[in-house]
């Protein structure tokens, strides 16, 4: 006998356990997703470091420029005292040829302090996203205080906080969890399977609906070694992560105990440039004041003024050298926000 039928209806079906399998793959790519963070993070601090840098060494030439600016004032009043005082006769030509020539060397060192300024400024911009730069007065930054003498904390810190470790850390973790995933190809599925419906065009004999369920068992009984494969692949990746890990965690140590020790340097340089300074501005105070009561020559007075000046430029280079060491160290402890 020939029937006339016309079945519509649903089928479900739920996959009960593959024995963590998709369990390790959403874990994996959920790990993946966290590395692709914490690099996005790792290059915005790299960019902060970068303009940090440029923004303290503009800084620094911008400290220098002022230095320049009242050296060439102060050497063109003393170039204008010792020239009338040798129209007069009190004072030689060659006292006037000395002030000409420490003159001459100040607007030269004036000049090369502009041009390293702008050119900060220029690397600056460029660090910023601006295609043509800009002359800015930048507003000083307080000192921070000395770091702290214990370097264990600062290693810690790096080994929990630095997002690049961290990217590398959940790098290395997917690929466990990948390898587990592959592991568990071996292993059977189990899933449900339900199906329901009607039938709105048949024999009255076949009934008018119909649902049926059950369990469906899927075995990996054979694959030409491709399970296993996979399965070693996997596993060598996840040891070659492991392994890059334990390489980047030794480099960190490394370059936050190099970092702690530049920014104790800079600080110690900080303090013993700031005594240099004090000391040559006694020494040129007494030198000048030697030089206007006739008791010294002017070559002492020159060479007490060429001390004041060295001094003051590098106290201005120690000063924002230490600035740097400090961003440097919070970059690699991963705590540069």
């Amino acid at each position: 006998s020939i029937f006339d039928r016309n079945a519509e209806g649903l089928i479900l079906s739920q996959l009960i356990t593959d024995f963590g399998r998709t369990a390790n793959l959403t874990g994996s790519a959920k790990l993946r997703a966290q590395a692709e963070a914490n690099n996005a993070q790792a290059t915005r601090e790299q960019i902060l470091l970068a303009v940090d840098g440029a923004f303290f060494s503009a800084q620094q030439a911008q400290s220098v420029t002022r230095v320049a600016e009242q050296t060439v004032a102060a050497r063109q009043v003393f170039l204008d005292q010792v020239s009338a005082l040798a129209t007069n006769k009190l004072r030689s030509d060659l006292d006037v040829s000395f002030a000409r020539v420490n003159f001459e060397e100040g607007r030269l060192l004036l000049s090369k302090a502009q041009n390293d300024l702008q050119a900060a400024f220029a690397q600056l911009a460029n660090l910023m996203g601006l295609r043509e730069p800009k002359t800015y007065r930048l507003v000083e930054q307080p000192l921070p205080p000395e770091v702290s003498t214990n370097v264990s904390q600062f290693v810690q810190q790096a080994l929990q906080s630095r997002p690049d470790l961290l990217s590398l850390r959940n790098s290395q973790e997917a690929a466990f969890k990948f390898a587990r995933a592959e592991r568990a190809l071996h292993y059977p599925t189990l899933s449900a399977v339900g199906s329901a419906g009607v039938v709105p065009i048949g024999n009255s004999a076949l009934g008018d609906n119909y649902a049926a369920g059950g369990l469906i068992l899927t075995l990996p009984l054979y694959a030409g070694g491709l399970y296993s494969a996979r399965q070693q692949e996997a596993e060598l990746r996840s040891r070659a992560a492991e392994e890059s890990l334990r390489d980047l965690e030794n480099n960190v140590v490394r370059d936050v105990r190099i970092a702690w020790l530049n920014a104790q340097n800079a600080f110690d340089r900080l303090r013993i440039t700031g005594q240099l300074l004090d000391n040559a501005k006694q020494s040129f105070a007494l030198a000048q004041a030697r030089y206007s009561n006739g008791i010294s020559s002017i070559v002492e007075f020159n060479q007490a003024q060429l001390n004041l000046l060295s001094a003051q430029i590098a106290y201005a280079d120690t000063q924002y050298e230490y600035l740097v060491r400090r961003s440097a160290l919070d970059y690699q402890t991963g705590t540069l926000r």
